[in-house]
């Protein structure tokens, strides 16, 4: 079922084939798609493709006979959920930070009662043009949304910022524009992956962690509204490009990464793997030789807990992997830790697994959740988060 309806402005950019990708994935994800044109996007791509790939007539001609009772500019913008203008030439740009109202398109944007977001495309000489920043100022300002873009080589052979931000952030930043912003103006800080430790020059030991749980309540978080930033431990997950990401690949560096920014955070939600103990790490390489070794193993820090301890106002979100006991170890973690609330999920179901079991465990009980994908085991814990901390507790079932 089609549940939400985006009108899809296309302009006159050399970016507007990739409309062609991004109208397949928001199919694929559901939405219902209208695609408007301006007369110069038809320079670059058909309407026909765009029209095969949504399944509607490409609208550009504001009086045509064959569009409506003729004001299309409202009737259309009255059941659209968002307007995403992909891509936003720099003139376009121009035109609605103006209030110009000169083709269909414009006249969606002007005539809208939904919220409108823009993902800009040009040369990087033009988008760093005083009068084009200066624009994308004015059109922020009114509360027009805008997405990227992103930095890398160009069409006409340049390379700098300019290029139309990647599907995957562009996605992101769509859902964001049509969700409920249940954390709008909040600070979260998500920690996740795994740490690697040095054994010698050579060697290290690490976690099987993935860093897809982590992955997954970021990309939700951010839907919701928030202010992400990511501690990112090793894993083969990328973050998106929109949200703010911070490396960290051993304790050390989490350490000082996790202290550095929780103070300004809401909430942090702790899921990285972080190692519990590191050898003593030897100078150059380890020879291999026929007798056994022995690797000494020091305890390093619990960062959580001494935050715990230390905590001021920050929300704190634990979790817990266990091999067995689930339930009472994760109580156990939420008391010794001083934790809001602990994630627990046993090993055997979750780690480097695209789903999971897990239990929801704070100061009120415990919840289980039945095994689901991790997006959207991710989008339920933070609704709980939410409710928790807006002291709104709730344990009726969360859809």
């Amino acid at each position: 079922m089609l549940t939400k309806k985006i009108l899809l402005g296309v302009t006159g950019s050399i970016a507007a084939y990739k409309a062609a990708e991004l109208i397949r994935l928001l199919r694929k994800d559901g939405y219902f798609v209208q695609v408007i044109m301006t007369k110069s996007a038809k320079e670059f791509i058909t309407p026909l493709t765009l029209q095969a790939l949504s399944g509607n007539p490409v609208l550009e001609n504001m009086w045509g006979p064959d569009e409506g009772n003729g004001m299309e500019h409202i009737n259309l913008s009255r059941t659209a959920d968002l307007i995403l203008i992909a891509p936003a030439s720099a003139n376009f740009i121009a035109k609605i930070a103006n209030g110009l109202a000169d083709d269909l398109l414009t006249n969606l944007c002007l005539a809208r009662k939904c919220p409108l977001l823009v993902a800009p495309a040009m040369n990087i000489e033009m988008f760093s043009n005083s009068s084009t920043q200066r624009n994308l100022a004015t059109i922020k300002k009114d509360g027009v949304h805008v997405s990227g873009p992103d930095h890398g080589d160009q069409a006409c052979g340049d390379f700098g910022m300019g290029r139309l931000i990647n599907y995957e952030s562009l996605m992101l930043d769509i859902k964001r524009s049509t969700s409920g912003l249940l954390f709008k103006g909040k600070k979260i800080l998500i920690s996740t992956g795994a740490t690697v430790e040095k054994i010698d020059d050579a060697r290290a030991i690490t976690n099987l962690s993935s860093g897809f749980m982590g992955l997954c309540l970021a990309n939700a978080a951010y839907e919701f509204g928030a202010d992400v930033t990511v501690i990112k431990g090793v894993s083969s997950h990328s973050i998106p490009s929109c949200i703010k990401s911070i490396d960290a690949r051993n304790h050390n560096e989490m350490h000082e990464a996790i202290t550095s920014n929780v103070r300004g955070a809401d909430i942090y939600i702790s899921v990285a793997a972080i190692s519990d103990y590191k050898p003593i790490s030897n100078d150059g390489k380890i020879k291999k030789s026929n007798s056994k070794i022995t690797l000494n193993l020091m305890p390093t820090q619990d960062i959580l807990g001494s935050i715990g301890r230390e905590n001021g106002n920050t929300f704190l979100v634990g979790f817990a992997a266990e091999s067995s006991n689930l339930i009472s170890n994760a109580k156990k973690k939420l008391k010794s830790k001083n934790l809001d609330i602990v994630i627990g999920n046993l090993i055997s179901q979750s780690m480097g697994k695209s789903s999971a079991e897990i239990i929801i465990v704070d100061n009120e009980g415990e919840k289980i959740l039945p095994e689901a994908p991790k997006p959207e085991l991710s989008k339920i814990i933070l609704r709980h988060i939410h409710k928790t901390f807006s002291k709104e507790k709730s344990y009726e079932p969360i859809s």
